[in-house]
């Protein structure tokens, strides 16, 4: 065996396993610090901050005497407080008997029911704030594209044409271009553009109005590659243009998409070109659950964005009030989607093989991670947003479960018994469980 041809295999396991690691990490320790941060607050001691679960492989004391450490298992994270038992959050009768006043108002079980509510709502919404906080930072760092539109730089593609970096367009295919903040004119403007193989560009440049010859602006350049896809398998990557499928031109975007719709699955010979070279592959689509505003519906993709121009426009800073409104607005997308989702899979109107485990979303990282940081941040935000609803579902052992029993205390005037607990507990422990052994039966069987 030629050991240098593990290499590549062996790189890409290291940077899937340390993405996951790295994304896995930071979402755990924003969600937990949330519950430590508001449960001092309101007047909660914690005695642990523990990133990963089962023997310590680091920890330090702090002055007011938490404790915070790493574990050796790096799947989740807890903070265990004053008069808890475990890291389960359950109630240490014996050390809570032995408390005066003070010191029972200084752990979870002897502080009011307001400040219990708020310790654990604390955690889903840090995640939901780090989503919108870093969709805010995705949308500042991208910016919004300048007016007049102007060629920031020109992408490597395999058609000719005169543009350089500096010009500005003024019409494409007879089009006059509209102000991006136009919503509705770009819109039209886009759809107002034919589907020819070549375009008259009207640009300014050196003070001077001329027309050139380019290609339709909408070539089928790859733009970012859904992970765990077709396209991701075929290794299809960033900048890559199609040129052709089963031997027909492919002159843009939208002819890619009709030609893998109408494959019903069939396996597609496809021709791309990259970095001057050409190369052959063959990807076969897959069946997709896609959300519509009526729901879900299938349709057969490779797993590849694109669209927009041949060229990157020169951008100028988002106003920060627009950039959170983006980021506010991806994070409800997010939860909405998600909700969504699940919803169609526990009904069975989609698939439930839309629902990843360990393994998928490690895989995931990984692949997102080498499409560059912007896209391993972006997923961040995601995954963040889905955990934190996840852990709002009225589930025991879950945030959410915690929530209704204390909505159950507020109603009732007292909590429940600690024998309903333990069974209600149980259940919900049986409950996560399963669930995680169900989609990771997903990561191995599905395709």
């Amino acid at each position: 065996m030629d050991v240098f041809s593990l290499v590549p295999a062996f790189g890409g396991l290291v940077i899937t396993l340390l993405a996951f690691f790295v994304a896995l990490s930071v979402i755990v320790a924003v969600h937990e610090y949330g519950h430590y941060i508001v449960g001092r607050w309101s007047g909660i001691e914690a005695d642990v901050f523990s990133l990963g679960f089962g023997p310590v492989i680091l920890s330090r004391l702090d002055s007011r005497g938490t404790r915070w450490q790493f574990a050796l298992i790096p799947f989740g994270g807890y903070v265990k407080f004053k008069g808890d038992k475990d890291a389960a959050s359950g109630a240490d009768s014996d050390s809570l008997s032995r408390l005066d006043e003070r010191q029972l108002r200084q752990t979870m079980h002897g502080a009011p029911l307001w400040a219990r509510t708020a310790t654990v709502a604390a955690g889903p919404v840090f995640n939901f704030a780090l989503s919108l906080i870093l969709f805010s930072a995705i949308a500042l760092w991208q910016g919004q594209v300048r007016s007049p539109l102007t060629i920031g730089s020109l992408y490597e593609i395999p058609y000719a044409h005169q543009m350089q970096v500096g010009d500005i367009v003024l019409a494409i295919d007879g089009q006059t271009v509209p102000d991006f903040a136009d919503v509705t004119a770009l819109s039209e403007f886009w759809s107002n553009l034919s589907d020819e193989a070549t375009y008259e560009f009207i640009i300014r440049r050196n003070e001077q109005e001329l027309a050139v010859p380019g290609p339709n602006v909408n070539i089928a350049r790859v733009s970012a590659v859904v992970p765990r896809s077709a396209a991701a398998q075929a290794d299809l990557r960033l900048g890559d243009v199609i040129t052709h499928i089963d031997g027909v031109s492919i002159l843009t975007f939208d002819g890619l998409k009709k030609a893998v719709e109408g494959s019903a699955g069939k396996a597609l010979a496809v021709e791309v070109w990259r970095e001057g070279a050409t190369r052959q592959l063959s990807l076969t689509p897959r069946r997709v659950d896609e959300q519509t505003e009526e729901g879900f519906s299938a349709q057969w993709r490779i797993g590849v964005m694109g669209g927009g121009f041949f060229f990157e426009p020169k951008t100028s800073t988002l106003p920060f009030a627009s950039a959170l409104t983006s980021g506010a607005d991806a994070t409800w997308r997010v939860m909405k989607g998600s909700l969504s989702g699940f919803y169609h899979v526990v009904t069975g109107a989609i698939s439930s093989c839309n629902l990843s485990g360990p393994i998928g979303i490690a895989e995931t990282s990984g692949q997102m991670a080498r499409q560059g940081g912007d896209s391993f941040i972006w997923f961040i935000a995601v995954l963040s947003a889905a955990v934190g609803l996840i852990n709002l579902f009225p589930v025991p052992v879950l945030d959410g479960g915690h929530l209704v029993f204390f909505a159950f205390e507020a109603v009732i005037g007292r909590p429940p018994s600690a024998y309903a607990l333990n069974i209600l507990m149980t259940i919900g422990l049986a409950l996560v469980l399963g669930f995680m052994v169900f989609a990771l039966g997903n990561d191995l069987l599905c395709p």
